[in-house]
């Protein structure tokens, strides 16, 4: 609070001033059209080769929400998946993603003693039984200059139903000499309901909270990393 005393002086002395009997010359107003405040730099989206991109694991996270008694959103992640995709800038139909998620690896917030193992047991994700949870997109689309949505067919629980994620795109580049392979960026969200997968342990009653929810939140961060840098021609 000491940096704040001088000022609180300067204010206190003001006031006690004697006030001027001319009033004084009014500042000219401010201009009506502020020049408004710089946008945010946003990576490029040009020159981005199509191909072959493998997720960079180190710059990617996948969590997840669940509504717990109506009172919180119960968010949790897995540590251990993987994709591949095939992408096209200029066409999106043409790209392709597959995705595969170790439910063993879930990833819990303090989570109590044996918590961790009675949600991959057999009345939740029941790992033991399906060791593999997989995503695979049937199709590809473009809703705005960098939005889109990814439909594909969800394995979860040994069901598989689709399952709609919308995704921005936050661009890449072709490369970059510390980075010699094209880099591309994406944020996505989906929801699905867990009973569809017949996960169904701990649903309220109908019109009630008491328990977790049936529809689970899904958010993704992840980069790719694609082809190689073309060399530049020789001088």
């Amino acid at each position: 609070m000491k940096p704040l005393l001088p000022i609180a002086v300067l204010l206190a002395l003001a006031a006690c001033s004697p006030q001027p009997t001319e009033k004084p010359a009014e500042a000219p107003a401010a201009s009506a059209a502020a020049a408004p405040a710089a946008a945010a730099p946003k990576p490029p989206k040009a020159d981005i080769p199509a191909g072959d991109y493998t997720l960079d694991k180190t710059h990617a996270s996948l969590t997840f929400k669940v509504s717990h008694l109506g009172f919180s959103n119960y968010t949790a992640s897995f540590a251990d998946f993987d994709a591949k995709l095939r992408f096209d800038q200029a066409n999106a139909a043409a790209s392709s993603l597959e995705a595969t998620i170790e439910p063993k690896s879930l990833t819990l917030p303090a989570p109590p003693p044996g918590f961790q193992k009675e949600l991959t047991g057999p009345q939740w994700l029941d790992a033991a039984r399906y060791p593999t949870i997989t995503f695979k997109s049937t199709k590809i689309e473009t809703t705005g200059p960098d939005t889109g949505k990814v439909t594909g067919d969800l394995t979860l629980h040994g069901v598989t139903k689709p399952v709609t994620l919308d995704v921005t795109y936050n661009g890449g580049y072709a490369g970059h000499p510390m980075d010699p392979n094209a880099r591309i960026g994406f944020s996505a969200k989906g929801a699905f309901k867990r009973s569809d997968f017949g996960i169904a342990y701990g649903l309220p009653a109908p019109g009630a909270t008491m328990g977790v929810g049936d529809e689970v939140q899904v958010e993704i961060e992840a980069e790719f990393s694609g082809p190689p840098l073309k060399a530049s021609p020789a001088s």
